[in-house]
């Protein structure tokens, strides 16, 4: 089954994705991820002016399979979370890069986004 992997976002090999917007990022995880995760039923995320380092376990997704970390794909300060997550987990199933993102990052000065992979890298790391 081929997942949906957006060209304007950039991604991890923990299947997140980032949406740069000067220097906010929003995070959240791909289509792939939540195939393989199957029905979402809660997500955990973090509190707002959280500090992050990059590659931090920073929240957590339940679904009816499993409990999965989330990894924050930046370094930078947590200024938004997603509060309709809370009450409809369900639209990272149905909208991933779209009402089911989890968090926004201000970046860090030094946020290094050179570790994350292009739309093309990540659809070899997930062998499409």
């Amino acid at each position: 089954m081929s997942s949906h992997v957006p060209a304007d976002l950039q991604y991890t090999k923990s299947h997140e994705w980032v949406r740069c917007a000067g220097q906010i990022a929003t995070v959240g995880i791909t289509d792939h991820a939540q195939h393989e995760l199957t029905d979402i039923v809660f997500v955990e995320l973090p509190s707002p002016g959280r500090a992050l380092a990059a590659g931090e376990a920073c929240a957590v997704v339940e679904s009816v399979k499993t409990a999965s970390d989330i990894y924050s794909p930046v370094a930078g300060e947590v200024v938004e979370v997603n509060g309709a997550l809370a009450g409809q987990p369900g639209l990272v199933n149905t909208q991933p890069y779209g009402e089911g993102w989890f968090f926004r990052v201000q970046l860090a000065p030094a946020a290094d986004l050179g570790s994350l992979l292009t739309p093309e890298a990540y659809r070899q790391h997930i062998g499409e």
